[in-house]
């Protein structure tokens, strides 16, 4: 793959549990191939449900991040994994710029690191950990306006090569989830009530139904029962606006985990005006 500066598309990508980084599922290996369906970035910029900051939007500007091990009780191979990819300081200051000049309130801070919503799927897209790399944070008390507004504001870096990456769940229910993993139960059958919930979400999405899904706490079935809390869908929100407007979105995978952990993964690309086609 050859360095690209046209435009980008923009992901909304499941993590899944930490131990995807070492895992055989089948998430895992769809991450481990998806570089080859894209043009080569210059930079990522990744919106990540576990950097969470209240009363803004912080931007790591952190030249060398640190791999964040943000989690107990899984293998010692796990807490020996590195993900020594470079920040680019540079980028971090314009995006807090353009976000400030978008409206919001936002700032360029000099360290944090890259949590597992960061680093665990890179390593599986991008394991050379040779491109740079941007966290920008979410913040739960805002909801999917706040964050469907936060990728509009980035949706210009994918013409300069950026790939703009939000990383959460498609569903996330973790009392469900750790049942079934005490269970050793990884591979069981999905229940209705996480099936009717993506169904909903994946017929919104296709139709860019914005409306319905900046709503999706009144409008779609199960909807709390699948996110008791917002953290881990919000990066949808900000991989759908980066897209643009009128941005197409692609379903490019859909498998489950501990039967209530969806990870499902979107492709935004921009509207074909923007695209050139």
């Amino acid at each position: 793959m050859t360095q690209s500066t046209q435009s980008m598309p923009a992901l909304f990508i499941s993590h899944g549990s930490p131990d995807t980084a070492i895992a055989e599922t089948k998430a895992a290996h769809w991450l481990r191939q998806l570089a080859r369906d894209l043009p080569r970035p210059r930079a990522i910029v990744v919106a990540s449900a576990h950097f969470e900051v209240s009363g803004g939007v912080a931007v790591s500007a952190d030249p060398h991040p640190e791999t964040i091990h943000d989690f107990g009780g899984f293998s010692p191979e796990l807490y020996a994994l590195q993900y020594p990819a470079p920040g680019e300081p540079e980028l971090a200051r314009q995006i807090a710029a353009e976000l400030q000049a978008a409206g919001f309130v936002s700032r360029a801070i000099d360290k944090r690191g890259f949590d597992h919503g960061v680093w665990v799927p890179l390593k599986l897209i991008y394991p050379d950990a040779d491109i740079p790399v941007v966290s920008v944070s979410v913040d739960p008390a805002q909801g999917p306006e706040h964050h469907f507004r936060l990728g509009q504001a980035l949706a210009g870096l994918r013409a300069d090569g950026v790939l703009v990456i939000g990383s959460g769940s498609f569903t996330h229910n973790l009392g469900e989830a750790f049942k079934a993993l005490r269970a050793g139960q990884r591979e069981i059958a999905v229940p209705a009530w996480v099936g009717d919930f993506t169904a909903w979400m994946g017929e919104k999405l296709a139709a860019n139904d914005v409306a319905a899904l900046l709503d999706y706490r009144r409008e779609a079935p199960f909807a709390a029962r699948n996110h008791p809390t917002d953290e881990h869908l919000l990066p949808l929100y900000v991989a759908m606006g980066a897209a643009g407007d009128a941005g197409r979105a692609s379903l490019v995978h859909d498998s489950a985990e501990f039967g209530v952990l969806a990870m499902t993964m979107w492709r935004f690309d921009p509207a074909m005006a923007e695209a050139g086609v």
